[in-house]
This record gives structure tokens, sequence and C-alpha cells, in this order.
């Protein structure tokens, strides 16, 4: 078997803080609180968590932007603290916003800048450049000025940006945040395509569709720490094993949430709020049939939608961040 590509072993990172406007004191806040797991090679490995969870501050350690307070980060078996040159020179970073371009140039001219900055040889820039053009879909709007281009072109040309040293590791923090669902699609195909292309990948995102389609295995963390780790379906199993019920209704109870819960089989509840509509999602166990009961709870609401269905990552994912935060 073959040693991780990425290896990470009771990772911490700690911030000190000031607070108070008239008597100053300072705090220690744990941004990441001791975390492990490996990614393998040629793997596509999610890092999911609710804002503030950690997940930015994990990957600025791992490609050697911030140096961990305690705790050891190897990426291709080397130390990103003691050797982090050799890190930088075999990884590519991709984050998600419109910072990291040069908008008056054109996207030619930005790759063909970046590839100098990262030492590309003059020879073989051109062919890398247009590899990589065609690549992320871009093949024919080289010349035109990124001012010009919508998000989705943008972040396509950070990927190839990140790309262009054809590094074996790749770090894509949120890359799809912001843009449309036409461009966000195309991001998507070219990910897989990193993927297919032998590439190792560590992705953040906010999208559990996204991380359920393409990862192969995923991470959770949640207040600094790794709350569940694996397969898209372990992870549904882990949390989810049964039925979900979602109820939207108007004019709720105010006691709406703790009424379902009280119904037997009910595991969990979550509300969202849809305009003036809230939508209860109702975890239940298998073989749940108390739907009847759940309308019955919710009393005098007016009920627009009633439908069950098989749990999703997502469902996963907000049972394991509330149990974190519980």
């Amino acid at each position: 078997m073959t040693a991780p590509v990425i290896e990470v072993e009771g990772l911490r990172r700690t911030y000190r803080v000031s607070t108070g406007a008239v008597r100053r004191r300072t705090l220690e806040v744990e941004a990441v609180r001791g975390i492990s797991f490996s990614v393998g090679e040629g793997e596509l490995f999610g890092l999911l968590g609710p804002n503030g969870a950690g997940k930015t501050t994990t990957i600025k350690m791992l490609i050697t932007l911030l140096v961990p307070t305690s705790g050891t980060a190897r990426v291709l078996g080397f130390d990103v603290v003691r050797q982090s040159r050799e890190v930088r020179k075999r990884i590519g970073y991709v984050f998600g916003g419109d910072r990291g371009l040069y908008d008056r140039l054109s996207g030619l001219d930005n790759l063909r800048y970046f590839a100098e900055l990262y030492g590309v040889p003059p020879r073989e820039q051109k062919r890398r450049i247009f590899e990589l053009l065609d690549l992320v879909g871009l093949n024919g709007r080289e010349g035109e000025r990124v001012e010009g281009y919508s998000r989705g072109m943008r972040q396509r040309l950070h990927v190839a940006r990140g790309l262009l040293h054809d590094p074996p590791v790749v770090f894509l923090d949120e890359p799809t945040i912001g843009v449309d669902p036409v461009g966000a699609r195309e991001l998507r195909a070219t990910m897989a395509a990193l993927v297919s292309a032998g590439k190792t990948v560590l992705l953040t995102t906010h999208y559990m569709f996204e991380a359920d389609a393409l990862c192969n295995r995923i991470a959770v963390i949640a207040k600094g720490q790794i709350v569940a780790e694996g397969s898209p379906s372990a992870l549904k199993a882990m949390v989810t094993d049964g039925v979900v019920v979602e109820l939207e209704a108007y004019d709720p109870p105010p006691g709406g949430a703790d009424a379902l819960r009280r119904v037997p089989g009910v595991a969990r509840v979550t509300v969202e709020e849809r305009d003036q509509a809230q939508l209860f999602v109702v975890q239940a166990a298998a073989g749940f049939e108390g739907t009847p009961e759940l309308i019955a709870a919710l009393g005098d609401a007016r009920l627009t939608r009633v439908a069950t269905r098989e749990p999703t990552l997502e469902d996963a994912y907000v049972a394991l961040v509330e149990g974190a935060s519980g």
C-alpha cells in the first residue's frame, strides 16, 4: 500500500485575540483543535463544515501559509513546516472569489505572467497554457480581457493558474462560491477532470450536492474538530438511517418543531425559513409511518407540501454539525 499523499496528525492552530474597549484582555482561540486525516493518491477528498469551523485555516497550514501551533502535516512526504519549499513546488491552490487575477490583462497574458512567476520553463509555457485552456474550457476566449469574464470564467481561469506548474496535489477552497449554475456545473466537470488526470484533490465547499457527487471521502469539521469521516454513502447511513419527511407550513404554531420531535419514531427536526413559510425537515427511523401524526402535531397550520424522501448528504451534515454544537 502506498503512503498517503496528504497526512495530518494532531494538527492545531491557536490565535491570540484582544477584546474589550476599555480594559483590554487577550484570549486564545483554537481555530483547529487536533485534527487528523489522510488523503490517498488520486483521491478527491472533501472537507466540509460551517463558516468558522476551521476549513480554510486547515488548508492554509497545508499549503504553508500558516504555521501550525502543534501537530504535524506532510504533503507527498514533505513536512509543511520544515520542508515548506518542497511542498510549494508540488501543490496548486485555487480559492473562490475575484482576487488573484489582473483584470486589464487578457486570460492568456494572465497565464503567461503566472507561468513566469511559477518558474515554468519558457519552452514548455505555450504548450502548458493551451493544454490548460482546453481543460478549463476557455479555448477561444483567452484573448479577451479578464474584466469582461463572467464569474464562472474567472474561476476557471483561477483553476488554470493553479495548475500551470503541473502540481500533483491541488487544494480547492470553495471554488464554486458565487458562481452561476452553468458556471458551477462547468467547474465541477473540471474538478472531475483533474482526478481523471491523476491529481490528488482536497476540496472545501458549502454545497452538499457538489460534495456528494464529486468526493470519494469526506471529513466533516465543526468547531475545529473532525466529527465524522467516510464516503458520502457512509455518512448518510451513519446519521440518517431512515427516511426524511418534509412539511412546508404557513402560520405554524410557535412550538411546532418541539411538537414534531415528540412524535414517536422522530430522531431529529430542523427548520428552514422559506419566505413567509417554514420548512420542517423531520428525520425519522426506517419504516416510519407517522406522517399523519406529524401533520396533526402542526395543528391549524396551512400545509402546502408534505413529502417523504431518502436521506441526503445535507441531512447527515446538518445532524453532525448540530450534534457538535449541542
